[in-house]
């Protein structure tokens, strides 16, 4: 890549983790500050998390995504855990999306039953395991499945003389394999399509409801379906920011290196 071109990409990717800080900040000040008891709704609590997640993807996984490229040496250890951290971080933001998408479902199918499953406490409970399941699939890599090899190649080991640290890039810690079937496959396809069924169902049931409710309810139900509407939009910018990597890395996985040029995918990240 063209000096220039690498330029405009990490001046690009310092102007994306700042709308992402800046935006998520906001977002998180919004909820606590500007809406009374907003934290004692479970929708809120969840928004909190996604949120959360968001700002440390901007503080965290978009720098580690320009400094997982190639332009800094180190232990590939320290490498392979800084790859897991954006693996954990992506992770969190697809939990907190499949819980949101829960709770519509579950606010519209269980109103009778709805306040007694999300009391506060069962609420942050729920946020905590999500962020321990992102943590425990995030680091699944250090525990095996991954591309680094502690053993030196035959030949190359010298008690005189220290390595120097060998470049670091995600792709060289991260297997494609794992990516492919496991991340992308089971940890982000498999929840994006059941949070798509679940705005289907609420969206469905929303419009049954508008039609035989009294002018009184429609307001409330209006409500709902705008909160609904804006929840799915953010579901729909997050597949639109992520799918296009993963595919990426099936048609790298399947079709080989020559299929994907490298600007394609500074694009896709």
């Amino acid at each position: 890549m063209a000096a220039w071109t690498w330029l405009v990409y990490t001046a690009l990717e310092a102007l994306i983790a700042l709308v992402c800080c800046l935006g998520n900040a906001l977002v998180v000040l919004a909820v606590c500050v500007g809406v009374k008891g907003a934290l004692r709704e479970p929708t809120f609590c969840f928004l909190v998390s996604l949120a959360a997640a968001d700002f440390l993807v901007g503080v965290a996984a978009v720098p580690l995504a320009v400094l997982l490229d190639g332009w800094v040496g180190m232990a590939p250890r320290l490498c392979l855990l800084l790859s897991c951290v954006v693996l954990v971080l992506t992770q969190a933001s697809v939990l907190s999306l499949l819980a949101i998408a829960v709770d519509r479902y579950l606010r519209l199918h269980t109103p009778l039953r709805y306040k007694n499953l999300t009391r506060p406490s069962r609420t942050w409970l729920t946020v905590a395991i999500c962020w321990l399941l992102s943590c425990v699939l995030g680091f699944t890599p250090l525990f095996g499945w991954n591309n680094f090899s502690p053993l030196a190649p035959p030949g190359s080991s010298n008690a005189s003389s220290e390595p120097a640290a060998p470049p670091c890039t995600f792709l060289s810690m991260i297997s494609l394999q794992f990516m492919v079937y496991f991340n992308f496959l089971g940890c982000v396809l498999l929840p994006l399509l059941a949070m798509t069924l679940l705005y289907v169902r609420v969206f469905w049931r929303l419009q049954g409801r508008l039609r035989d409710s009294s002018p009184q309810a429609r307001v409330s139900l209006l409500r709902e379906r705008r909160l609904a509407c804006s929840l799915a939009l953010v579901l729909f910018l997050f597949a639109g920011c992520w799918i296009p990597l993963h595919l990426m890395n099936c048609l790298l996985l399947f079709r080989g290196p020559h299929t994907v040029t490298k600007e394609a995918l500074y694009t896709g990240r």
